[in-house]
């Protein structure tokens, strides 16, 4: 088993054991299982899934992963069990996005992130 911590700006967010953890890096889809190898790699706004006593979905906007000696520590700016993820709220969410995107005033690189989150909180939330 994975012992697994997830810290957020708020603070810690969860601490578990799971079986697998896949994540989404930079350069694509990982799953580690116990005793892989040390790892550091850069976490996408995505999806993160862990087989703790059954299998959890997670929408994470970003982040850091690291593993070592079966135990791994994400940061993360923000996360939200699929479970928690208010479908209302994250399409309320991409409206405002688009809205600043077809906005000429606005920090078009804020928004396409904001994008982005609302994007895979509803990803998450539907599939």
């Amino acid at each position: 088993m994975i012992k697994v911590k997830i810290l957020t700006p708020n603070g810690p967010y969860k601490e578990t054991s799971a079986s697998i953890i896949n994540a989404v890096s930079e350069d694509g889809q990982r799953g580690i299982l116990s005793n892989h190898m040390p790892i550091v790699m850069n976490l996408k706004i995505s999806r993160l899934e862990m087989a703790e006593e059954k299998r959890e979905t997670y929408a994470i906007a970003g982040g850091i992963l690291y593993f070592k000696n079966n135990e791994c520590t994400i940061l993360t700016p923000a996360i939200e069990n699929k479970e928690d993820i208010d479908l209302e709220r994250a399409k309320a969410a991409k409206d405002r996005a688009e809205g600043h995107l077809h906005n000429q005033n606005s920090d078009i690189k804020r928004a396409e992130l904001s994008l982005k989150r609302a994007l895979n909180r509803i990803n998450v939330k539907v599939k």
